[in-house]
């Protein structure tokens, strides 16, 4: 009787309400990529590219927003959103790609965080520099172990803090917005209309900003993977819309009205996080030291977020038999552990690679919009699939699927050869996993279908180790 008690009790606590749902959405969209988009725009585009490249971004993450919501109601059975959207439609291993390709995807976005803090704090502790100096891995080391701490305590309770973080975090954007627009300079937005000399065509200032607006609206799909937990199924849908359109318009309102503040080829200079430089352009030190407390609360809580979705993804695998036995396993806090375990030392080792990397904050931003976009991929073709067959065929949900698959395909073709081959060296050593959990369950380890996959992206990651080696593309 005692053992039942408890694992009704856990039950109960786990389920999530719309509310909470949401919060988590957008705590988790809320993260480092907002505080460095004047800069990572103002590299590549003028305003009037950085206008459409949010109407494209806006409206293709809108039909992926979607096209969860739809699959959240069509196939209430998926549990863990991208990864069982994955498998259902395409198979066990392409299921269990987009699996590890999602969760590879959380691992490395949580370096960008530490990343950013390192080089925030860095503006006044030179020994950090821009969050690549061995002091700065060192000290961003310590913060991934003593968040594995406070998470390993319950989801509940990290959940919760979550919420708080989340309001918290909102607030220095919303006021960096309305100041920025009380100090707009229309000649200086009007300089910037067409971008610099060194933004090259329109077509190449669009293509030039998607990973950037990948990585922004990452966890838009947060709802889905917590779908195990939600009270109603229905609210799984209902917050993943609501979450994006929450902070869509904040998103682009923070690249736009930094146009109107510094000449593009100023913004684009900037240290990260480029958002305390131009509020600091406009108002003084202040601006700059308001930004970045705001920063670190943003970064902290969204790591809360993410490293939680990280280790479900992990333990929603293992619990299909798509991942190794080991990583089912949870506490009686409801925290998949090994799960946790792993999601935090695969981010200490990007870490310590971010120290050999060129430019640590965009090379890890880029990789985790990268890794993603195979997970997005499948899962808005599985939509496209289930509306397109079957007596519950419906005409909006079939555009919608469409237009989703379309723009995840054209992401992968915006990320460019070099990411890609990058990616398919993390996603290819993975098949180790997979073969651990096909010979515990005694079964064969590949189909034919299957090897062909594999030895797609086997090739694919020894392109890249040469290419890496040979000085071809560089991190």
């Amino acid at each position: 009787m005692a053992e039942a008690r408890t694992t009704t009790e856990q039950s109960r606590t786990a389920k999530l309400s719309l509310p909470t749902l949401t919060m988590m959405v957008v705590g988790s969209m809320v993260g480092a990529g907002v505080f460095s988009l004047p800069s990572r725009f103002a590299q590549e585009t003028g305003v009037a590219g950085a206008l459409i490249a949010w109407a494209v971004a806006g409206t293709g993450m809108l039909m992926l927003a979607f096209v969860f919501q739809t699959l959240a109601v069509r196939r209430p059975d998926l549990d863990a959103g991208v990864y069982a959207y994955a498998k259902a439609g395409f198979g066990e291993y392409l299921g269990f790609f987009s699996a590890f390709g999602y969760w590879a995807s959380a691992c490395v976005g949580n370096v960008t965080y530490w990343v950013l803090i390192m080089s925030t704090i860095g503006a006044v502790a030179p020994a950090l520099g821009d969050g690549d100096t061995v002091l700065a891995v060192v000290l961003s080391s310590a913060g991934l172990w003593l968040f594995f701490w406070l998470i390993s305590r319950g989801v509940k309770e990290a959940a919760a803090i979550n919420r708080i973080v989340t309001v918290a975090k909102v607030v220095p954007i919303l006021i960096f917005v309305v100041i920025a627009l009380f100090y707009f300079e229309p000649a200086v937005f009007a300089d910037n209309f067409g971008g610099a000399d060194y933004a090259g065509s329109l077509f190449q200032q669009v293509k030039g900003t998607m990973l950037a607006t990948v990585f922004v609206f990452l966890g838009v799909e947060g709802a889905s993977v917590y779908s195990r937990h939600a009270r109603r199924r229905e609210d799984v849908g209902r917050a993943t819309v609501l979450g994006f359109l929450s902070v869509f318009a904040v998103f682009a309102s923070v690249t736009v009205v930094s146009y109107g503040l510094m000449p593009m080829g100023e913004i684009a200079e900037l240290r990260q996080p480029s958002m305390a430089g131009v509020l600091e352009h406009a108002v003084g030190n202040w601006g700059q030291v308001f930004i970045s407390v705001g920063l670190i609360v943003s970064v902290l809580g969204a790591y809360l977020a993410w490293t939680l979705m990280a280790a479900e993804v992990l333990f929603v695998a293992a619990k299909d038999d798509d991942m190794p036995r080991f990583l089912k396993r949870s506490t009686p806090a409801d925290v998949p552990l090994p799960a946790l375990v792993m999601s935090t030392a695969l981010s200490q080792v990007f870490l310590i690679v971010t120290y050999f990397s060129d430019d640590a904050f965009d090379f890890a931003l880029n990789l985790t919009s990268a890794l993603t976009l195979i997970p997005f991929l499948l899962a808005a073709a599985f939509a496209l699939k289930i509306s397109a067959a079957g007596e519950r065929q419906r005409a909006t949900e079939l555009v919608v699927a469409a237009l989703a698959t379309f723009y995840t395909a054209f992401l992968i073709y915006a990320a460019g050869l070099k990411f890609l081959l990058v990616s398919l060296i993390v996603y290819a050593p993975a098949s180790v996993l997979f073969v651990m959990a096909r010979k515990e369950q005694g079964r064969r380890v590949f189909s034919a279908r299957e090897l062909v996959i594999l030895a797609v992206s086997v090739i694919g990651a020894v392109i890249g180790v040469v290419a890496l080696t040979l000085g071809w593309i560089s991190i």
